[in-house]
């Protein structure tokens, strides 16, 4: 290729990565629905976007490293605290019958369907047991299923992906070295249990470099992040050095130990990194779709619907049924969790790879590998995509629409006004750190967060499960103002906190951004003052009048949301709707 035909070919796939993930935004879809069709269109039309070409035989490991920090950033989405009792069990349960039916099951009905031997249509099985973060997190975002769920559908995914991963290169090289899969006298378990402690010494290495990093050289932001992907690149490389990919194990151990222990000094927000991330998910997509063409798709095309169809609507819900017997888990929940199962970008990777590696070797029907794979993908991800939504909805696992709020402080105002947030129908969580406070919220009868919530709320990559809105009302405005900040990525909603006093000489409060409660006339220390002096929070239809010096804080939606009135937006309250109100001070008080 020219140094043009390289630029354009670069400058595409970019540009079809990125377009895609902004387009799937704005119409509020799976971003795979949209680039997998990108980068197949793009491969057909023209031929600078085939990776072949632009970076030769390079490329396979540039994947590898690739899903490696993905998996990384996966890993420290997973908080232990989270996986517990019957949320362990039943993931590990999952995990084994998912990987054995799904292997089994696939390798048993691929000889027939898509005329390929016995040893191809093993690689084909264990390709397609991996799903993965990627795929899974963007479903359950737009689902919202309940908390019980998308923490179990969120563990399989990221687990099942080195754990597949593993599995397929050991089949692989079976196949490779002696044209058959032979389990033979446990030999493969022994290199199965050879490449996990590699996978697993390479993670702790990983750990022990981040720990040097981002705990004794107190790296900032910029540094630490370069600091954290520099490590998960190079234990990675090293580690599939040794074995090949043992990296991916390395990396979600690494992911996974530094977001569970405590004491690494981790930057609070990570849009490098998380921009990162996402780029290479736009680009790994974009660039495996343009090696499948037309012609190789047409031959597979309807038994790979056939083998969709089995995957769907038997092997799952047989997985599902098994896994989540006698786990406690509601009978629509066991359902959900039986139609979930989308592949991604590591069942495409490791198509890409393998299926290369023995369509080289000159293996009889190693080439459909690729193409039913990339079929298989489409399908899952856009079945799941259209589907997820109703029969959620229809199974009753979704979320509630109305407001969780999570109310941050102690004061005997605070909590008086999430008593009043509660009369209005609303499920308020309140968090406090001293005991005084504690103990106040309480005697209210309000539920009462866990003493670490807010730690976890700080931890980059962790989520607030459940809550939608986060309101910040301490007596320590600078705390409010940087609380606001560092939260504002891991709720599902909008983080709020109320107004520092005029000409605020703190440090943070008078100069952060963020949401601003009640306007520029109710800062904190007006409302305690005020409440000191006998005001009180009144709840009443939005249709009654608005008594006498009281002033709007809240309104109520008839569908329980909450909608604050704001610095910069006085919320409008409807039929239907209620109003939380602040009333005047007592004269004489």
């Amino acid at each position: 290729m020219t140094d043009d035909e390289i630029l354009l070919g670069l400058a595409l796939t970019v540009v079809l990565a990125t377009g895609s993930q902004i387009l799937a935004s704005k119409l509020r879809v799976p971003a795979l629905i949209l680039l997998l069709p990108a980068g197949f269109a793009a491969g057909a039309l023209t031929d600078v976007i085939h990776p072949d070409r632009l970076m030769g035989p390079t490329f396979s490991a540039l994947v590898s490293l690739a899903v490696a920090v993905i998996l990384y950033d996966a890993g420290m989405g997973l908080n232990l605290r989270n996986l517990t009792g019957r949320t362990r069990w039943i993931v590990g349960r999952l995990l084994i019958l998912g990987v054995l039916l799904t292997f089994l099951i696939t390798s048993a009905v691929a000889p027939a369907m898509f005329d390929m031997p016995l040893r191809v249509s093993a690689m084909l099985g264990m390709i397609l047991v991996v799903s993965g973060p990627t795929v899974v997190g963007p479903l359950l975002d737009f689902v919202r299923p309940s908390d019980k769920v998308r923490r179990i559908l969120i563990w399989e995914g990221t687990l099942t992906d080195p754990i597949g991963g593993i599995l397929g290169a050991l089949v692989f090289h079976a196949i490779a070295t002696t044209h058959r899969v032979d389990i033979g006298r446990g030999y493969q378990l022994g290199q199965f249990a050879i490449s996990m402690a590699v996978g697993l010494i390479g993670g702790a290495v990983g750990t022990a470099l981040l720990w040097l990093t981002l705990r004794t050289l107190r790296l900032g932001e910029t540094l630490g992040t370069l600091a954290q992907l520099a490590t998960v690149i190079a234990v990675s490389a090293a580690c599939d050095i040794v074995r090949d990919d043992t990296g991916l194990i390395a990396a979600i151990v690494t992911g996974l130990t530094v977001t569970n222990i405590g004491g690494f000094d981790m930057p609070a927000r990570r849009p490098f990194f998380e921009t990162l991330v996402q780029l290479i998910i736009g680009l790994l997509f974009v660039s495996i779709s343009s090696t499948v063409t037309p012609s190789s798709l047409v031959p597979v095309l309807l038994p790979s619907l056939a083998l969709i169809a089995i995957l769907v609507l038997v092997v799952r819900p047989l997985v599902a049924y098994i896994a989540t017997a006698h786990s406690g888990l509601t009978r629509g929940e066991r359902a959900f969790v039986g139609w979930m199962a989308p592949r991604g970008i590591v069942a495409a990777a490791t198509a890409s790879a393998f299926a290369a590696g023995l369509v080289q070797r000159g293996v009889d029907g190693a080439a459909r590998i690729l193409p039913v794979t990339f079929l298989v993908i489409v399908g899952t991800v856009l079945l799941y995509s259209l589907s997820a939504a109703p029969v959620a909805r229809k199974l009753g696992v979704v979320k509630p629409t109305g407001t969780r709020l999570l109310l941050v402080g102690g004061e005997p105002w605070v909590v008086d006004m999430g008593k009043a947030l509660r009369s209005a129908g609303l499920e308020v969580l309140m968090w406090a750190g001293l005991d005084e406070e504690r103990e106040r919220i309480k005697d209210a009868g309000i539920a009462l967060a866990k003493g670490d919530l807010l730690a976890t709320a700080t931890n980059p990559g962790a989520r607030l499960e459940g809550v939608t809105a986060v309101f910040l009302a301490t007596d320590d405005d600078d705390f409010n103002a940087l609380a606001s900040v560092v939260m504002q990525d891991n709720v599902e909603g909008p983080v709020y906190r109320v107004g520092p006093p005029h000409q605020s000489h703190g440090v943070v409060a008078p100069y952060t951004g963020g949401a601003i409660l009640f306007g520029s006339s109710l800062v904190r220390h007006v409302l305690a003052a005020r409440y000191l002096q006998g005001a009180r929070f009144l709840v009443q239809p939005a249709s009654s009048p608005l008594p006498p010096g009281h002033d709007t804080l809240f309104v109520v939606r008839a569908d329980h949301r909450l909608e604050p009135v704001t610095e910069k937006q006085p919320a409008s309250p409807h039929a239907g709707d209620s109003v939380v109100l602040l009333g005047p001070a007592l004269t004489g008080r």
